[in-house]
């Protein structure tokens, strides 16, 4: 099976030989970023239209994690164009970070659209390395598609753990944990030798140049159920787009 999946990458890298040269020489990257942010535009308005009624129930929870001011600190990682903001409950005040700044006109036409939310700042960097925030000093963090792209997801998850607000009593309809929640929607491997998978494997290194970094392959559940959250609560969803070689989503919050 490994020398099939090696072979087809060899044909996939023949047939897409181009791109693959632009990115050895350099030329690759300042293009895609400059493009991706169009790219991501687009899909998203398909995503949200798909995934509308599973985003509402995800991120309704918020609401109730408000305390005696009305307002939730909220980081989102990664925020692309912005698409999720119109399921955000009122009384968000939002931190947007990503390391793409070609992202922020889009966030600008977002925030433009959704008057419920309070604009806190854009943050141009990684999600390893979120200096920039103080630790604690949010109550939610927002993880969505993101983690397929990083370089380390456990380096990404401790930052996320490091920001969350310390242990304090956060109250919802259901639920009522200590410290800052964190809210997921990721997409996963295939089964490990199933052809989905094996599929996956074929295209991941020219995947990575045209999804900006995107990793079909990752196992994500992971490395949340690694990164020592006090609670995690997960389950799986099918992929919202099924042309694209993306596989499962795995969806569902965790708390600090």
């Amino acid at each position: 099976m490994d020398t099939l999946v090696r072979l087809l990458q060899l044909l996939v890298l023949i047939l897409t030989l181009p791109l693959h040269l632009m990115a050895l020489l350099g030329f690759w990257e300042p293009l895609c970023k400059t493009y991706f942010p169009y790219l991501m535009a687009m899909l998203t308005v398909n995503c949200n239209r798909k995934m509308d009624s599973k985003k509402q129930e995800l991120f309704s929870q918020i609401k109730g994690l408000a305390g005696a001011s009305g307002k939730v600190a909220l980081l989102e990682l990664g925020c692309g164009t912005g698409a999720n903001f119109q399921f955000y409950p009122c009384g968000c005040r939002i931190t947007c970070l990503d390391p793409n700044p070609h992202f922020e006109k889009f966030l600008t036409k977002s925030m433009a659209k959704n008057r419920h939310l309070e604009y806190e700042r854009f943050v141009v960097a990684f999600g390893e390395d979120m200096k920039q925030l103080a630790s604690g000093s949010m109550d939610v963090v927002v993880s969505t598609l993101v983690l397929c792209s990083v370089q380390s997801p456990k380096r990404v998850l401790q930052e996320v753990r490091r920001v969350q607000a310390g242990h304090r009593r956060l109250f919802t309809l259901t639920l009522s944990w200590g410290g800052g929640m964190f809210f997921f929607w990721e997409h996963v491997a295939e089964p490990r030798g199933s052809w989905a998978f094996l599929w996956q494997q074929v295209l991941e290194p020219t995947w990575k140049h045209i999804g900006d970094g995107c990793c079909l392959t990752r196992e994500t559940w992971k490395d949340l159920e690694n990164a020592q959250f006090s609670e995690l609560q997960m389950e799986r969803q099918p992929p919202p787009i099924k042309w694209l070689p993306v596989g499962p989503h795995i969806m569902g919050k965790a708390v600090k």
